[in-house]
């Protein structure tokens, strides 16, 4: 029977070997984001650590100050308060990290094409989001939320469906 070296070699403590899988596996990951950069992947707002969230709004803020010059967007489109306004930021964001892959430096040659097909259609969705949101350019509200039946509205009553006429939920 012939050895291999992996039979030659003594066997390590098994904390030592999953350290150094882990050392291993870190080098590997810093040699594939050195080598391709690193993949934008979306931001979940509401798992982001504190420690990020700063960095990541003021990144969001500079692309979309960018997004809005380099487009002429008037306000119906991005209004000067949309960080006031989660809805915004999460479709601002969404944006932000499509247009980031799309002009990746790995990305094909038909990325930019991709990306401008859903900005226009992300636009007709900004327009809405603005509409409902009711920041202009002038004011700023925060956005409406309609209380749903059981939901969180205090005084809610539920509807006299005894009454003829009445939209009851089986009418």
């Amino acid at each position: 029977m012939t050895q291999t070296p992996d039979d030659q070699l003594p066997l390590l403590p098994e904390e030592t070997g999953e350290q150094l899988r882990r050392i291993v596996r870190a080098q590997y990951e810093q040699h594939i984001s050195q080598v391709l950069g690193e993949v934008p992947r979306p931001v979940n707002w509401r798992t982001l650590p504190p420690e990020d969230l700063e960095q990541e709004l003021l990144d969001l803020n500079a692309w979309v100050d960018w997004l809005r010059h380099e487009y002429g967007l008037p306000a119906q489109v991005i209004p000067p308060l949309w960080h006031r306004h989660r809805e915004l930021v999460w479709e601002l964001s969404a944006l932000r990290q499509h247009w980031l892959f799309c002009y990746d430096p790995q990305a094909k040659g038909n990325q930019a094409l991709a990306w401008h097909h859903d900005f226009a259609l992300a636009r007709d969705r900004l327009r809405d989001w603005v509409a409902i949101s009711g920041t202009r350019l002038d004011r700023d509200r925060p956005t409406r939320i309609t209380p749903w039946p059981g939901g969180e509205a205090a005084n809610w009553t539920d509807p006299d469906t005894t009454e003829p006429g009445s939209a009851g939920v089986l009418s």
